[in-house]
């Protein structure tokens, strides 16, 4: 039988935050699941869309002003952020499925197109939709 040692040993370290070097494959895993959570939110402001639709025209109007206030189209803008890059690294994340993309410099880009894209698009379809006088 196998006697403990009297002293004690070192534990090792688990590896957190601080150890870790950031990377941008890092930073697009935390993005989606922070966009998970955002796009969560976004259902709640649609769902109280649907309802001041329901409520009726005062209700709707409120809702709509302060969806059209500069706070309100700040959200509008990031939810329209979080959708696209959500998009784009869940077809990187199909891609992975299939065993494809794995290599370190691929994952590299497939993290910059995804957070480029998310960016650019939403900018993109913010100016369209500005152009058209919908905002």
């Amino acid at each position: 039988m196998a006697e403990a040692t009297p002293t004690s040993r070192e534990r090792p370290l688990s590896p957190h935050v601080q150890i870790w070097r950031w990377h941008v494959t890092m930073a697009a895993s935390i993005l989606h699941r922070v966009t998970g959570v955002a796009l969560y939110g976004g259902a709640l402001i649609l769902a109280g869309w649907a309802l001041a639709l329901a409520l009726g025209p005062n209700a709707y109007g409120g809702y709509m002003s302060i969806l059209g206030s500069f706070p309100g189209k700040v959200v509008l803008f990031a939810l329209t952020v979080s959708v696209l890059f959500h998009l784009a690294n869940g077809v990187r994340h199909l891609f992975w499925d299939a065993g494809k993309g794995f290599e370190p410099r691929t994952a590299d880009a497939t993290a910059v197109i995804a957070i480029v894209f998310g960016v650019a698009g939403a900018m993109a379809l913010w100016l369209v939709a500005a152009a058209l006088g919908a905002l």
